[in-house]
């Protein structure tokens, strides 16, 4: 927290504040900030990875910038995508049909030779035997076939399954006969081995067409199981690489082969090789590598908003997240690294963004990707999406946050990754940009981070927080709490309406949490409430609530509306965020009117604690904007010069005056934010007061 000082010169009313360098960060100093770090580290170390990485960087067109790789081992060569799915196609296109081979056919057709009446030709009956046994040995298809038997049959490359004995094995087409093949072998075989006889007539005479009879059955359920089977179980290999083969030498450029090899060599290095080295040097560094990530989410905090550790219950949500997405990465990468396109790691922006400033989300989302990079295989890739798409989603969920429109989040969200995610491929190759099943999985991601954001409600509750959406929902003007005041304190209402314009402006000039400072502008004064007319912007004509009264006791009723806009928001439940605002948009100030009074009628200087205000000093840069911008607001409306000098020295004043009193001495605003403020203060009311055009006075003559 920076500390500012006032001290007043002796010769003048000037005041000089005295605040820390940048360069000099004020670390926490409360031990119990270092324990949830302490628990984050401890937890790192076990997420990390306990195999060892081959950490080489190759890209397929570029030269191979290491030492010659020879491999140490055996390894499988792993297809690529597209020749898998060019082998899933392929396998698609061609159906195998698949046989039953029916044993009592064959016994059948060879019992009816024994009795087959062949005339004058007996000594037929041996040959046609040999012929029958010949054909059955072989198999003779069945005509209902899935495709004509025929065609299947003048395909010599075609192959079936035929089931035998519980065993099915493929069988050239080529080896079997077709009904009309086995009739034309029987008549050859009898001609060549009976030329004595007419086969013709005999086959007339004797019925012999009727012999033959398929053994072999057409099932048309198997032949689509195991059709759908071998599209499915596409073997993921294909070959193998011998220990001592050089894969790729030094300088030589990367093809699509050896890429091919490199990838199968990584994966199979990554999954099977065991750490060489001692298991302590593992240890060591996954200690220091734990550690130094945990120090700069460390740093990050301090640099951007070290206020955070004062509010421990927002400090444990931030590492919560942080934790949440290590974790995250760490079992994503252990299953199955394809889903890192899945998982909506977006949201962890949008988690953050719903109570931090955009500098803290930023910083606190980049370290939280930090991991991802190291547990992922193509961790760059992975982190470089992530981190544009959150960006992006930081930026346009401050459009689309409601309803329906979230969804149009979640589109551009998709866009974004699909333009990063081709980036890399297209210099992978552009083959790569046919992954479909990669384009659905971030599809589905962009969705989830929709569909999980109202978890952020849960974490509000369990963390006692207020997000950007309930401080959103507060500062709608139709809401009970703002009607009633707007009923019973109508000046009181409009005051703070343009208190909330303006301090939103000066909010915006230093980047400070803007809704929280326009919901803590509408609330402030809330206890006016409870007696209206006891201040000026409420007064009736004819109505002097303070005639009669006594300097002190004017000055204990203004003081009073703190203490009752307290006991209203504890009535309506309002948040701490809101009730901080209430305790020190006054801070410890006097009222300073009265107090004059009571002074110059002779009052004891020393007596003067009856008029200053019992709250809180600003602790935040918001509190601080919302205390100046109150008491400028106020002190504007009894200019009667509105011009830009008059307004700068009634800004000058009040900023000085308050700095006087040490209001700012607890707050972590700078001199150059406090700078800042007081020119987009000044610009506002220069635009607001301005000048209107003077009309002139119509002459009487010139109306009709």
């Amino acid at each position: 927290m920076l500390l500012h000082q006032c001290r007043r010169d002796s010769g003048g009313t000037d005041y000089a504040f005295k605040e820390s360098v940048m360069e000099k960060i004020s670390f926490p100093k409360k031990f119990k900030v270092y324990l949830p770090l302490l628990a984050l580290f401890l937890g790192l170390i076990f997420m990390m990875p306990r195999s060892p990485k081959l950490n080489y960087d190759y890209r397929k067109g570029s030269p191979w910038l290491n030492e010659t790789l020879v491999a140490q081992f055996d390894f499988p060569v792993l297809k690529t995508e597209a020749q898998l799915m060019e082998e899933r196609e392929k396998a698609g296109s061609l159906v195998i049909p698949y046989y039953r081979l029916d044993p009592k056919v064959s016994a059948k057709s060879m019992t009816a030779v024994s009795s087959l009446d062949l005339g004058s030709h007996p000594e037929v009956r041996v040959h046609l035997s040999d012929a029958l046994a010949f054909l059955y040995s072989k198999g003779i298809l069945s005509p209902s076939a899935g495709r004509d038997v025929d065609e299947l049959h003048s395909d010599p490359d075609a192959l079936i399954y035929v089931q035998k004995d519980r065993r099915a094995v493929k069988v050239p087409v080529s080896e079997v006969f077709t009904i009309e093949d086995a009739t034309d072998y029987i008549r050859e075989s009898l001609t060549e081995t009976c030329p004595w006889c007419n086969v013709d007539s005999l086959f007339s005479a004797a019925s012999l067409s009727s012999l033959i009879v398929p053994d072999l059955v057409y099932d048309p359920q198997t032949t689509d199981l195991v059709h759908e089977e071998s599209i499915n179980y596409i073997s993921p290999t294909q070959g193998v690489i011998r220990a001592g083969q050089v894969i790729v030498s030094e300088g030589e450029i990367v093809t699509a082969e050896i890429e091919q090899l490199l990838d199968s060599y990584k994966a199979e290095y990554d999954m099977s090789v065991g750490y060489g080295a001692s298991p302590a040097y593992m240890w060591i560094g996954n200690v220091l590598i734990s550690f130094f990530i945990v120090l700069v989410l460390f740093l990050a905090i301090c640099y951007c908003n070290s206020s955070i550790f004062d509010e421990f219950n927002k400090y444990l949500y931030l590492l919560l997240i942080f934790t949440l997405a290590a974790l995250g990465s760490s079992i994503v990468a252990k299953i199955d690294a394809s889903l890192f396109y899945l998982i909506p790691f977006t949201l962890i922006s949008l988690y953050l963004l719903a109570f931090f400033t955009k500098r803290i989300v930023f910083s606190v989302y980049f370290i939280s990707l930090l991991p991802m990079m190291i547990f992922a295989p193509n961790g760059v890739e992975l982190f470089v999406m992530y981190l544009v798409a959150g960006s992006v989603a930081m930026l346009v969920f401050g459009y689309f946050n409601r309803g329906w429109l979230q969804f149009v989040t979640a589109l551009i969200v998709f866009g974004v990754m699909i333009v990063v995610w081709g980036a890399f491929r297209l210099i992978d190759g552009i083959d790569g940009l046919k992954e479909y099943h990669t384009v659905f999985d971030m599809a589905l991601g962009a969705l989830l981070s929709v569909a999980g954001y109202p978890l952020i409600y849960l974490f509000e509750k369990i963390f006692k927080l207020v997000s950007n959406s309930k401080l959103a929902e507060l500062s709608d003007t139709n809401n009970k709490l703002l009607r009633l005041l707007a009923d019973k304190a109508p000046g009181t209402f409009q005051h703070s309406l343009q208190v909330m314009n303006l301090a939103d402006a000066a909010a915006r000039s230093i980047d400070a949490n803007v809704l929280l400072v326009r919901a803590g502008a509408l609330y402030h004064d809330i206890g006016k409430i409870n007696n209206p007319q006891c201040f000026t912007e409420n007064e009736t004509s004819g109505v002097k609530y303070h005639a009669g009264l006594s300097p002190k006791e004017s000055s204990q009723e203004i003081i009073r509306h703190v203490s009752d806009g307290l006991a209203l928001a504890d009535k309506y439940g309002l948040p701490e965020e809101i009730k901080a605002f209430i305790s020190s948009h006054h801070g410890t100030s006097c009222t300073a009117y009265f107090l004059t009074q009571y002074l110059n009628a002779g009052g004891d200087p020393e007596d003067v604690a009856e008029f200053c205000y019992d709250g809180i000093r600003p602790v935040s840069k918001e509190h601080v904007v919302l205390m100046i911008c109150d008491s400028v607001e106020a002190a504007s409306r009894s200019l009667k010069n509105y011009s830009p000098e008059s307004i700068s020295a009634l800004v000058d004043n009040i900023v000085d005056g308050k700095a006087k009193e040490n209001q700012f001495s607890e707050s972590d605003i700078s001199l150059r934010e406090l700078s800042i403020l007081r020119a987009e203060i000044k610009a506002y009311l220069q635009q607001m007061y301005h000048s209107r055009v003077s009309y002139p006075k119509r002459q009487q003559k010139t109306e009709k």
